[in-house]
């Protein structure tokens, strides 16, 4: 009688990534540089908060941006545009997220003995980006106050996956109807260790706490 052997084809493929991702942490630790993989729903943000902050710490900081986006480089070409230092585009040509393979091969043309911080900008999407490591520092989710403010209880697994979130767009607050005390009440009962900045990437508001977090990861970084 034959036997029938069945294989976990995305067991494997998970497998896979997740030892490269440990590779990208272990590069990236061994230089020092804090890595934050930032994930939102499409629209909630992301690269105008990148570009912001490559504004205001551009000139403290050599910092390095890996985009992920399933077509186009729109984004990529952005935050090229308010940096002299590296802007990787990934295009995924219809996949729903970034994986470890494609950051490893993004590391080939960084710099690591200049970069100080770098931020991975994944695909729109809150389901897929949360299951695959990309051998970050952290996830940080972004989700803005145009969205519902029960985010975190329908997609909970990336806001367990984040240790850090970003409540952007605070800005439009007197024009939405978005309870922010809820939404954040909302975040904390799915995690309870969220760290959470409220930004306006537009007007700057609250952009201070934001940027001074991560001169205070890039600092400690370089003296672990």
């Amino acid at each position: 009688m034959m036997a029938i052997r069945t294989i976990d084809v995305r067991e494997r493929v998970m497998a896979r990534n997740d030892e490269l991702a440990a590779e990208v942490r272990r590069r990236l630790a061994g230089a020092g540089i804090p890595s934050f993989n930032l994930v939102s729903s499409p629209g909630a943000g992301k690269t105008a908060l990148l570009e912001r902050t490559l504004d205001a710490l551009g000139h403290e900081l050599e910092i390095a941006v890996v985009t992920g986006d399933v077509q186009t480089q729109n984004d990529a070409e952005r935050l090229a545009r308010r940096t002299t230092r590296l802007v990787q585009a990934v295009v995924t040509g219809g996949a729903c997220h970034l994986d470890a393979r494609q950051v490893m091969e993004s590391l080939a043309a960084i710099d690591l003995e200049r970069t100080q911080l770098l931020f991975i900008e994944n695909v729109g999407n809150l389901v897929c980006p949360a299951s695959w490591d990309l051998g970050e520092t952290a996830k940080i989710v972004v989700m803005s106050v145009t969205e519902g403010e029960d985010k975190p209880l329908k997609y909970p697994k990336m806001f367990r996956e984040a240790k850090y979130a970003v409540l952007n767009k605070v800005d439009l607050l007197p024009y939405v109807p978005f309870d922010v005390e809820r939404a954040l009440a909302m975040a904390l009962e799915v995690n309870p260790h969220l760290r959470i900045f409220r930004t306006s990437a537009l007007t700057g508001r609250g952009m201070s706490e934001w940027l001074d977090f991560l001169r205070a990861q890039a600092r400690q970084a370089v003296e672990a």
